[in-house]
């Protein structure tokens, strides 16, 4: 069996991140379109995400944002984007590296990406298994549909 040598798994997933920071920036410039508004999962683990200490005790791990009718102080740049979100009537403002994203969603035209997991090394990433469901039932209604993009058809399978 050949051996990538040029990680096309990792390229395609720079790419994506590419296109949520693009998405973003028009966001960021004109506003939310129409009825579009987004579900960000992203790991709270990863070096240079910014929340409160509050924040974070409730989100070990993970947490999915909703962008859609409340958020201030949305500023998109190169590597990351920040945005005050209220959680519970409080006010918190998140800095999210786009490197630390594990899923993206416009649930009003069913389109899904998911990301490889922060932290792995490269020789996880070409084995791993990121098929897990990236909006939840009670958020979008028929997901089913949805189109999620994954890298698991561009990956070698085991054996």
């Amino acid at each position: 069996m050949s051996e990538d040598q040029l990680h096309y798994p990792i390229l395609i997933d720079q790419a994506m991140r590419g296109v949520v920071r693009d998405v973003l920036r028009r966001v960021q410039a004109t506003g939310l379109p129409g009825e579009h508004h987004f579900y960000i999962s992203f790991s709270t683990l990863h070096p240079g995400v910014r929340m409160s200490d509050q924040l974070r005790a409730r989100y070990p791990k993970d947490i999915t944002i909703v962008l859609q009718h409340q958020f201030w102080d949305f500023k998109v740049e190169e590597q990351q984007f920040g945005v005050t979100l209220s959680f519970g009537g409080a006010a918190e403002k998140l800095l999210v590296p786009f490197a630390a994203l594990t899923a993206f969603a416009d649930p009003y035209v069913k389109f899904g990406l998911q990301f490889q997991q922060p932290g792995l090394s490269e020789v996880d990433i070409i084995g791993a298994d990121i098929s897990q469901d990236i909006v939840p039932a009670a958020a979008s209604g028929d997901e089913s549909s949805a189109e999620i993009i994954s890298l698991d058809a561009f990956r070698k399978k085991p054996g």
